[in-house]
């Protein structure tokens, strides 16, 4: 098989995981977190479980990446800089921000977080430094510039709704709040919400399969957590603001 073809097939299989993925979220709450819940087997520390889960997306994208002949072109290193925004920060900044106190991640959520990135580092990373091609104009292209600008959008909405939710316990507290200010005024889960505009952006920066897929599953698999974050608050604060929605203003 050619490698370009498999390469659309696998991207394609990312897709189709998404649908199942969504199914099964809605039914079963992934036990990490605030939903963390005995019977999942093994356990490691929440912070550890975050560096494992996220490295293949810098480590083994980036091998991947400098193996494409691409590589070193404008739009391609442009793609890769925005990639490493978010990784640098989600994989290295927040699991160091986390007040996880004896918090323990199940290694089962880990491994499946570490195999999601091996397998969309290689998509991703293979086809913007690869099989991709994007000449130096299209920095200059409609789809480039709202793509980059929805990331840019996404990635400030992400760190400011992590930076209210890490403001809201104290060194060594524990327990939870309601989260107020920015986006919270309108959504349970603006952290999420900036997630998905993120990879929806680059999606469109790209205009490639792989930017689709990761979009796709990036979405099946946080809106089940974010209305699970939902009916989590509306169950412990009797006081939750009733006009919040979970994810999208207004809608969701």
């Amino acid at each position: 098989m050619e490698p370009g073809a498999f390469h659309r097939l696998a991207a394609l299989g990312l897709i189709g995981l998404a649908v199942p993925t969504l199914a099964a979220l809605l039914l079963v709450t992934a036990p990490y977190g605030r939903h963390a819940r005995a019977g999942w087997g093994p356990t490691l520390p929440n912070r550890l479980g975050w560096i494992l889960m996220e490295s293949p997306a810098l480590i083994w994208f980036g091998a991947v990446y400098l193996g494409g002949v691409h590589r070193a072109e404008a739009a391609p290193l442009t793609f890769l800089a925005l990639w490493l925004v978010h990784y640098l920060h989600r994989g290295l900044v927040y699991p160091f921000r986390l007040r996880a106190g004896g918090r323990r991640m199940p290694v089962v959520v880990a491994s499946l977080g570490f195999g999601f990135n091996l397998w969309n580092g290689w998509l991703n990373a293979s086809w913007i430094s690869g099989l991709g091609a994007y000449p130096a104009a299209w920095l200059g292209d409609p789809r480039f510039l709202l793509g980059a600008a929805l990331f840019a959008a996404g990635f400030a909405v992400n760190l400011d709704a992590d930076r209210r939710l890490l403001a809201l316990r104290r060194p060594g507290e524990e327990g939870y709040r309601i989260p107020r200010g920015g986006l919270y005024e309108w959504v349970s889960c603006p952290n999420y919400l900036g997630e998905m505009m993120e990879w929806c952006g680059w999606a469109l920066a790209t205009w490639s399969l792989p930017g689709l897929a990761f979009a796709a599953y990036t979405v099946a698999n946080l809106a089940p957590r974010a209305l699970a974050h939902h009916r989590w608050y509306r169950e412990r604060f009797p006081d939750y603001p009733p006009r919040r929605k979970a994810l999208v203003p207004f809608l969701l």
